[in-house]
């Protein structure tokens, strides 16, 4: 079976389903990810028409970002089968991966992963679609090794902070914020989720700030989630995308460092010699293999 492809996920923007308007306004602009929302940005009595709306939307934009997802209602309500099955029946050729709500065991993912290979092949769909699991719940980040492991069509693992905080009766303000805690609040299950996205091939997300007017926050919170290993972070309003992108993309600088210590690392090993020094600097196997996923990711962006 072939890999899912390695997409570019700096930011991903979050869009309610059922908003032609802010559809249209999300498929302009330069984000490498757009998500058409039918769960938590959906009212109840809304949820069909939406879906409605995506199907539309799929076939008759054109869209700037790189990738489009679906984000799907949970396995557990009466949504879910239809949002894939109309979805991918009508507007399969446009619609990338299907972002799993609310992933808590390999059963959830199983289901979408069978219900999937089932349509594509009624289909004969051109594209295989990829799969990508919030982790969203105590349960789901226990088992967040499993999960990341269940399915060659899983893309990305994305920590969903504000059930997560719920899941966990956490007592905060606003999803995503960390007042009162000294510290990172958000450290462990960040972590945790990152390991097990490297170990399996696959991009850790982070999720979202809701207050959209602390671009501070924002910023520090993306700081965290990259600096660990993170590919990307989640953004509830165009506003948030440009800060965003601009924490997760690799600097001129940085690249070019990279690119000269790399250069240097390979004569040496050409000379013979191992461990070296570039611009005072300590080279060697465990450094350039950091320098490698800096100058991967570059790559990535066409940078």
């Amino acid at each position: 079976m072939p890999k899912q492809p390695n997409r570019p996920r700096r930011s991903t923007l979050s869009v309610p389903g059922s908003s032609p308007k802010m559809i249209a306004k999300a498929a302009t602009l330069p984000v490498d990810q757009v998500l058409l929302d039918l769960e938590d940005a959906v009212a109840v009595d809304a949820k069909i028409d939406a879906r409605a709306t995506v199907i539309e939307a799929l076939n008759q934009q054109r869209w700037t970002a790189h990738t489009v997802s679906l984000r799907i209602n949970d396995v557990e309500t009466q949504w879910c089968h239809d949002d894939i099955i109309d979805v991918v029946t009508q507007a399969g050729e446009h619609l990338d991966t299907i972002i799993l709500t609310k992933a808590k065991s390999i059963g959830d993912v199983r289901f979408v992963h069978l219900l999937l290979d089932q349509l594509e092949r009624k289909l004969g769909l051109g594209k295989r679609i990829g799969i990508e699991c919030l982790i969203e719940e105590v349960d789901g980040l226990m088992r967040a090794e499993e999960i990341a492991a269940c399915s060659d069509r899983i893309e990305t693992l994305i920590f969903g902070v504000g059930d997560y905080a719920a899941s966990q009766q956490m007592q905060l303000a606003s999803v995503g914020s960390t007042e009162g805690y000294a510290g990172d609040l958000w450290h462990y299950p960040r972590f945790k989720m990152t390991i097990a996205c490297r170990a399996n091939g696959i991009d850790p997300i982070d999720g979202p700030l809701a207050d959209f007017n602390d671009t501070d926050t924002l910023v520090l919170e993306a700081q965290r989630a990259q600096i660990l290993g993170m590919s990307g972070k989640w953004a509830i309003h165009p506003s948030q995308v440009d800060p965003i992108q601009r924490v997760f993309t690799p600097s001129p600088e940085r690249i070019a460092v990279a690119r000269k210590q790399k250069a240097a690392y390979q004569q040496a090993q050409q000379d013979g010699r191992g461990a070296i020094s570039v611009d005072g600097v300590m080279v060697d196997a465990a450094s350039i293999r950091i320098t490698q996923s800096l100058l991967d990711r570059a790559d990535l962006l066409g940078l």
